[in-house]
């Protein structure tokens, strides 16, 4: 029997996409699920959730099981064949809200803060050490589990898992799937979704679409060039962003315009103000989402908790494609968050988590050779790696000084604030989190 274990059980939606999709899958179906959280309510909610879609679409074939707390999490994890994590240590309240707040008070505003920047980073300090726990009890009780990562910073916390643990574990983002859909869309050009191909890679959240074509091996770029560059020009909308990467810098990329406009130095500055409007970028973006959702849960609740003929269609979430892959041998492919070793992307550094090509099969994951980056593309990748580097470094010496430079090379960061501001804004940060982070020397 299959046991697949999902840590950060407690996010039922989230949850009921990958499970349910597992239960969708008929080398899944007879699988051991066992459900971890610290939070009671929510792993219960959680459980009941599944126990219908198990009941409804399953024929009751799986076999649910849950797990409450750090006593309990061994035993959640042992003999797992596969662990999917989806944790968010800290939550909203404090947490994000920290991360939030105390930058805005010296004048440093962000959008998503989950990947990059200075909440990208504190994120990252406050996540590691609880991973660093995870992979000691897999590497005693469930050693040869693959593990699954879906939380963010994906990049920081993937690369962590896979230079200082024995953990086997790849990095799953759902962006690049719907990227060139998603694309094809929004510049009318529908007619070319079908039988298109595609090549993305570079990192997390910053993956190029390096090439596409459609099913007749017609280059696409050129018609996306011309038309991204006039829908800038013409109208406001949600992209803008990016469709300025693909003017400035030649090709479009894998996450949001929302994130993307804090992976740089180019959009959010105090000194222009007008570009938060040009550029239709929303500001404090991920604490509203959170609001909206805290707000709504218990309607969506009933909806998947209450609901005794809740249902679910397979999802393009990767998880339980990977799963079937590797015990059918079956080959799948895959975009991965995976080290950089051997030089898949060759002009990025080897230590870096890059997001390439993976063909899964009954052997696992691998990673395909992907060549040089346009050299305007590689450079925007290493403005962001050199921040996963130093944060990583600063999780595992607990030495305060590579949080300051984290923070100092952090492309927005360092262009709105001076060494002076960012090294007490640190700080503050630090004295904020309070037990949330381990203690930096």
């Amino acid at each position: 029997m299959v046991k697949i274990t999902f840590m950060g059980a407690g996010s039922t939606v989230f949850a009921k996409n990958v499970l349910g999709d597992c239960l969708c899958v008929d080398s899944l179906r007879d699988s051991e699920i066992c459900l971890y959280d610290i939070d009671a309510n929510r792993l219960k909610e959680s459980e009941l959730m599944l126990q219908a879609l198990n009941r409804n679409i399953n024929n009751n074939r799986a076999k649910i099981k849950t797990y409450l707390g750090v006593e309990q999490r061994k035993d959640a994890l042992r003999s797992a064949d596969f662990v999917v994590n989806a944790i968010q240590v800290g939550g909203y309240d404090p947490c994000t809200i920290i991360d939030f707040e105390v930058p805005k008070k010296y004048g440093l505003r962000q959008t998503i803060g989950d990947t990059l920047g200075i909440g990208g980073i504190m994120r990252a300090l406050r996540t590691i050490p609880v991973l660093e726990d995870f992979a000691r009890d897999m590497e005693e009780v469930c050693p040869n589990a693959y593990f699954l990562n879906y939380t963010n910073p994906m990049s920081m916390l993937t690369g962590y898992m896979l230079r200082y643990t024995p953990i086997k574990t790849v990095g799953l983002c759902h962006s690049v799937q719907v990227c060139s859909r998603h694309l094809l869309q929004s510049l009318g050009m529908e007619d070319k979704i079908e039988g298109c191909r595609d090549l993305i890679a570079g990192i997390n959240h910053m993956g190029w679409l390096l090439e596409i074509y459609d099913k007749d091996g017609v280059d696409l770029y050129p018609e996306i060039r011309k038309r991204a560059i006039e829908k800038n020009e013409k109208e406001k909308h949600n992209d803008m962003v990016r469709f300025e990467y693909i003017r400035r810098f030649g090709y479009y990329c894998t996450e949001s315009s929302e994130h993307n406009a804090e992976y740089n130095p180019f959009f959010i500055k105090s000194k222009y103000p007008e570009l938060i409007e040009k550029y239709n970028i929303p500001l404090d973006e991920y604490p509203r989402r959170c609001i909206n959702q805290i707000k709504n849960w218990e309607k969506q609740r009933d909806e998947l908790v209450k609901n005794p003929t809740l249902t679910h269609k397979r999802t393009h979430e990767y998880a339980s494609s990977i799963m079937d892959a590797i015990i059918t041998n079956k080959l799948f492919k895959i975009g991965g968050n995976v080290l950089n070793t051997g030089g898949l992307i060759e002009n990025l550094p080897r230590e870096a988590c890059v997001e390439v090509p993976c063909m899964v099969d009954g052997m696992g994951i691998h990673p395909c050779h992907v060549g040089r980056l346009p050299v305007q593309l590689a450079a925007m990748n290493m403005t962001n790696i050199n921040v996963h580097l130093i944060t990583i470094e600063a999780a595992v010496t607990r030495r305060k000084e590579h949080i300051y430079q984290a923070a100092m090379l952090d492309p927005h960061t360092g262009s709105e604030l001076s060494i002076d501001e960012i090294v007490k804004m640190v700080d503050e940060l630090i004295e904020a989190h309070g037990s949330w982070l381990p203690e930096f020397k």
